[in-house]
């Protein structure tokens, strides 16, 4: 019952994923998954890479959005929330995490990740983006950098672990 909630809750915040996404963000055996699973009754929809899981009462297409650019921190549930990330890192995931598996800071663009951020020791939040996201949009993300300064202030914001291209972007 409790593992059928979790993951009810995880398919309503992460969906659509995957029993291998499942698996992976919390730690249990195939078997439990599965079972966890059965007792939600998801739908299944196709994912570029197969088939995903909904939750069945989640089927209605979503609107398109505005354009839109947004700096995460370091473990963002948003970035660690599935274990096939290749859908919205594209070829960038080995710049943005560290050997252990966690996330650093990221730029995201459009529901896609388009570079990593960091601070340097001045204060100063400092980007790189990874791929062309057009003029309008890297303006977007400078802006959005600024505003992040400023909001910090005084306040320093470095991970207990390093990613590359934050050490890069610090140093």
């Amino acid at each position: 019952m409790a593992r059928a909630q979790l993951v009810r809750r995880w398919l309503a915040a992460f969906g659509p994923g995957t029993a291998a996404d499942l698996k992976w963000w919390t730690g249990w055996t195939a078997a439990q998954v599965r079972q966890a699973i059965a007792e939600v009754g998801p739908a299944e929809v196709a994912l570029d890479g197969g088939t995903g899981l909904v939750l069945a009462d989640d089927l209605e297409p979503v609107s398109a959005v505005d354009p839109w650019v947004t700096l995460l921190p370091a473990l963002d549930p948003t970035v660690m929330g599935w274990s096939q990330r290749d859908w919205y890192f594209g070829p960038h995931r080995p710049v943005l995490f560290d050997d252990n598996g966690n996330a650093g800071p990221t730029v995201w663009c459009d529901g896609c990740v388009a570079g990593g951020w960091g601070q340097r020791k001045t204060g100063q939040v400092v980007f790189r983006l990874l791929t062309d996201v057009g003029v309008q949009a890297a303006a977007a993300v400078r802006a959005a950098a600024e505003r992040l300064e400023r909001w910090l202030g005084d306040v320093r914001v470095t991970a207990r672990f390093r990613t590359p291209l934050e050490r890069e972007l610090t140093a």
